[in-house]
């Protein structure tokens, strides 16, 4: 076991114990559900529930709330838009509530409105995006995968199934952690000799993002390699491989995970897809700012809480699908 995943470990066995694990004594806890009926946490994220990756974290968090016996609000635009999210934290800052969590994928953007946030005395904590600025911005730690090592570590992986010339399909240009992550991929792949060039797509409109995919492997004959940087971009990925004939020819991963993912790399057409396990950045988060409200203590201090990469392959697929049908994976 990794000493990253020794201090998961830890933490969700303090989790565990938050939500209420036998102290060995009759001393009621601190934080008990009765005193925490006005507790609220708000989670401001730039994905939607109606998105298969973002409905996990939502029913991480729920499952956290319902547990500790806490209120919890979900918001988020309804598209990639920072001036709309910088207004829902906004807003969510005048309402008060008892603490935040934040996905961060434009730090500049955000950035006034979290350190609003901050200044107001509002407990906060980052959420899937923002490793590399939640200590500017003054939040209390940040859960989710380091995203510029999970790049590196699809690189690496591809590189080892073959691929030397990658094309990184990225469905949010502009968002800080995508871009980050096909900076992570291309020097992943340098120590072997290969090369990454960015493919910018819309997921608004799947068939043209399959139709500029096929079109950048048309363009180039020497592309062996594709990496995804999300399930939205993995389907229209899959398609025009399908359509191109190279299904299966060349090495191919993907970051998050879906049903038609997981069928993927059970079925051998993907290499693999990086689980950053959503669940548990939803759980975590609440959990965590729920203890914070209760002891004013944060794990270490303050750090980043690694949920990831998790790496799904063709020989853990079906453990993987089984829990995905759960809901929590």
């Amino acid at each position: 076991m990794t000493f990253a995943s020794k201090r998961l470990a830890v933490l969700l066995a303090a989790a565990a114990f938050a939500c209420g694990g036998d102290r060995g004594g009759s001393e009621k806890p601190a934080g008990t559900d009765a005193e925490r009926t006005g507790v609220r946490i708000v989670m401001v994220s730039h994905g939607q529930t109606s998105d298969p990756f973002w409905s996990i974290v939502a029913n991480g968090a729920g499952d956290a709330a319902r547990e500790l016996g806490v209120r919890l609000e979900y918001q988020s635009p309804t598209g990639f838009d920072m001036v709309r999210m910088s207004q829902l934290i906004d807003a969510a800052v005048a309402s008060r509530p008892s603490a935040l969590a934040i996905s961060v994928p434009d730090p500049d953007a955000l950035g006034p409105s979290i350190k609003a946030a901050v200044a107001a005395g509002i407990p906060a904590l980052s959420v899937n995006s923002g490793d590399q600025a939640w200590e500017r911005l003054g939040f209390l730690g940040h859960i989710g995968q380091t995203e510029y090592e999970s790049g590196k570590a699809a690189g690496e992986r591809l590189a080892g199934g073959g691929a030397k010339r990658v094309l990184c399909v990225n469905h949010e240009v502009g968002n800080v952690s995508l871009d980050t992550r096909c900076r992570g991929l291309a020097d992943g792949l340098e120590p072997s000799g290969g090369t990454m060039e960015v493919l910018g797509v819309s997921l608004s409109d799947p068939e043209d993002a399959a139709q500029r995919i096929r079109g950048a492997l048309a363009r180039d004959g020497a592309t062996d390699g594709v990496l995804t940087l999300g399930p939205g971009g993995a389907a229209p990925a899959l398609a025009a491989l399908r359509e191109s004939g190279k299904l299966g020819k060349i090495a191919v991963g993907t970051f998050d995970l879906t049903p038609e993912v997981l069928g993927a790399v059970r079925d051998g057409q993907l290499l693999f897809a990086i689980d950053q396990q959503p669940y548990l950045q939803g759980y975590l988060a609440v959990v965590l700012l729920v203890k914070y409200l209760d002891t004013k203590a944060m794990p270490g201090g303050g750090q980043i809480i690694r949920t990831g990469p998790s790496f799904v392959t063709r020989e853990n697929a079906a453990d993987v699908i089984a829990l995905a049908e759960r809901g929590i994976r």
